[in-house]
């Protein structure tokens, strides 16, 4: 399979660690199979991140927790346009169980799981990772460990049913929080310059 020079340089970097670690979840699968149903729901949250989208519009819904909800739909439409429309596209790395029989084997140990679209970096982790940041920037440090729970649970998910390399999901990451982080400040600063209107208020 021929890679684009973004996908090879990824894959120099981090495939060994990458494949090691995966191979970590596998042992991990063979030996608890019960995780799967622990693991599985925690990655629907994340898929399209419509149920994420869908909170966020709860929250809007209501006066006291507006902003919040502001900032955390504008970080999931911040995290999707790096992650879907520019990155992923840009690097085309493949899913692992579409570049190594070993990896595909594992895949399907782990209920082979079809992904549509490319790896590198994961649409899911940046969901999560941009709900979860703007999330607890607006409402404070005491939902920081709950926080850092559903993501480190989402990441879990993601290379637990061998659709999303480790590095895939530390990209989700990086771009996640950066998205949630951009929305906090946009917000903020619309709510400084107009947060007595009835648009945000009422």
């Amino acid at each position: 399979m021929e890679l684009t020079v973004f996908a090879q340089g990824i894959n120099s970097v981090f495939y060994q660690l990458d494949y090691a670690i995966l191979s970590f979840y596998h042992t991990l699968a063979a030996a608890c199979g019960w995780l799967y149903y622990l693991l599985y729901p925690i990655t629907l949250t994340g898929w399209k991140g419509a149920f994420l989208i869908v909170l966020s519009i709860v929250m809007i819904c209501f006066r006291k927790t507006r902003k919040t909800g502001l900032c955390c739909l504008l970080g999931l439409a911040i995290g999707a346009t790096f992650t879907n429309v520019i990155i992923k596209n840009a690097v085309a790395r493949p899913r692992p169980y579409d570049f190594d029989t070993t990896l595909r084997e594992w895949w399907v140990y782990a209920g082979a799981h079809v992904e549509s679209d490319l790896s590198f970096p994961s649409g899911h982790m940046t969901a999560a990772c941009a709900f979860t940041s703007a999330f607890v920037l607006v409402r404070g440090k005491k939902w920081l460990p709950w926080g850092i729970l559903y993501v480190l649970l989402m990441g879990v998910s993601r290379n637990y049913l061998i659709v999303h390399y480790p590095s895939d999901v530390l990209g989700g990451l990086v771009f996640g929080c950066l998205g949630g982080a951009l929305s906090f400040l946009i917000i903020s600063a619309v709510y400084r310059k107009w947060g007595e209107s009835r648009f945000l208020h009422e």
